[in-house]
């Protein structure tokens, strides 16, 4: 049998890091094997659908580059595919599951159903539905369906016997059919539960792989249940260990940042975010860490998937991602954060903006990152530290400073774009203002920074000079030497 596996979610907003790792895991199990991959829309629960969500999904698929083959955006011989589209599909299936036995019309109303649970949650029972409309006789069913008594559809499960899921992570796992819910097929509503809408469409868009997360486990023996009944062969499953937080709790909005949008905003590659997700729950054969696509769809097994939760580690994550821009060009990182940075290089030139952006990157871990230290070096200064302040109060490096911006202001202006020519130009530029004052080394070196910053810490001289250019350099010299008491610009 050809391989054919789904991802298929429900419109509701963001997309989870834990559904994109399924989406990934589904790819990369299709593309190894030479099979298709499809994308379905479970909107069944309408109350839930967020407007957009479906075309917000659509668009980070194709920034993160996940590509489908059959969906509803690129169509195939098994639609429609979305759900709500399909609904007399999942009536015709459950009127053949009642016509066997193994579904009945239930009338009880939200307050029986409510009443029902508090009384089993008071004597510490499982919350489940009790069955009383499955001792109802199929005459009086039909006379009150007839009546057009509202009511919804339940699968009825075996009594007294184990049911079998063969799962190719955990194994054999068996649950005793007394601890399976008569599970609502069909709502009141005539919109199938995700229960049923999900077997019969992997059915009939030949699925032969469901690969899904851990918690829908406890949900497969009903699911291997209406294979059964329904006479078909149930697909492979392979249920994907759970995402866990560093202190190893459920990863959930409440917790942090879940959605992959989220890391979107924050600068991480999709490159990165792929390599990463591939990590959580799988193993390679060696300890490799970074991986392109490519190299995945060809490591990938689901025999390395382990059972145990995976951590999502964001300090790992950002490393990655910084070992990922390390290896960029100045020319590729530029051009990634170029539009970030408009209104910089719309002030102060592309050559300048850009020049910052290189003598800046090392070790940023985001596009946010290297845009923050290229604002940050744009920006006003902050109040000058005290102890750098009062270094000026120094006659001596008044006078070197003053010599300083004198020389400064003589350097040809197409040298202040030339950066490496600038650097040496201004190097020397210190230098001799300081011999003149027998002013060196490090006194020579913290006097200027002093005067150009007034902080103690900050990006090398020599290039911020470079960054700010002629008119920022000479101002900020003028400024600091105005405001030394008693002594007037000059």
């Amino acid at each position: 049998m050809s391989v054919r596996v789904r991802y298929a979610p429900s419109p509701t907003g963001y997309l989870h890091v834990g559904g994109l790792r399924t989406a990934l895991y589904n790819c990369l199990f299709a593309r190894q094997k030479g099979g298709r991959l499809i994308l379905r829309i479970e909107d069944t629960d309408q109350t839930r659908r967020v407007e957009g969500a479906v075309e917000n999904l659509l668009s980070v698929f194709d920034w993160i580059g996940l590509a489908f083959d059959e969906g509803p955006h690129a169509g195939g011989a098994f639609g429609p595919y979305v759900q709500s589209e399909r609904l007399d599909l999942y009536r015709r299936h459950v009127s053949q599951l009642a016509e066997a036995g193994h579904a009945y019309a239930c009338f009880c109303s939200p307050q029986t159903l409510e009443a029902m649970r508090a009384e089993q949650a008071a004597q510490n029972r499982i919350p489940m539905y009790d069955r009383r409309c499955r001792r109802l006789s199929r005459n009086e069913a039909e006379k009150r369906i007839g009546a057009g008594e509202p009511h919804v559809w339940r699968m009825a499960v075996p009594e007294r016997r184990d049911v079998l899921v063969r799962d190719l992570i955990r194994g054999e796992v068996r649950f005793e059919s007394a601890t399976l819910d008569d599970q609502v097929l069909l709502k009141s509503d005539g919109f199938p539960t995700y229960h049923l809408a999900n077997v019969v469409d992997d059915h009939l868009m030949q699925i032969s792989h469901v690969i899904r997360g851990e918690e829908w486990l406890p949900s497969t023996p009903k699911h291997v249940l209406l294979y059964e009944f329904f006479g078909w062969e149930a697909p492979q499953f392979a249920h994907l260990p759970l995402l866990l937080n560093p202190d190893r709790s459920k990863m959930s909005k409440r917790s942090g940042d879940v959605a992959v949008e989220d890391y979107r905003k924050k600068g991480i590659l999709p490159e990165v975010l792929i390599n990463f997700v591939a990590l959580l729950g799988w193993h390679p054969s060696d300890d490799r860490e970074i991986f392109s696509l490519s190299e995945l769809v060809r490591e990938f097994s689901l025999e390395r998937v382990g059972k145990a939760g995976a951590v999502f580690d964001q300090t790992k994550l950002l490393w990655m991602n910084a070992e990922y821009i390390k290896a960029q060009s100045d020319e590729a990182l530029f051009e990634n954060v170029r539009r970030a940075l408009a209104d910089l290089i719309a002030l102060n030139g592309e050559p300048r903006v850009k020049y910052a952006l290189v003598v800046l990157r090392g070790g940023v871990t985001s596009y946010d990152d290297a845009v923050k230290r290229v604002r940050e070096v744009f920006a006003p200064l902050p109040p000058a530290d005290p102890e750098m302040a009062a270094l000026l109060d120094d006659e001596t490096a008044r006078a070197v400073v003053q010599e300083l911006e004198t020389r400064l202001a003589k350097l040809p202006a197409p040298l202040w774009l030339r950066f490496d020519e600038l650097e040496t130009a201004f190097k020397q530029c210190a230098q001799e203002a300081g011999q003149t004052r027998g002013l060196k080394g490090k006194n020579l070196w913290r006097a200027v920074r002093a005067a150009m910053t007034g902080q103690p810490h900050g990006p090398e001289l020599a290039r911020l000079v470079g960054i700010w250019g002629r008119e920022r350099v000479l101002a900020e010299l003028k400024r600091s030497l105005a405001t030394v008491i008693g002594h007037a610009p000059c």
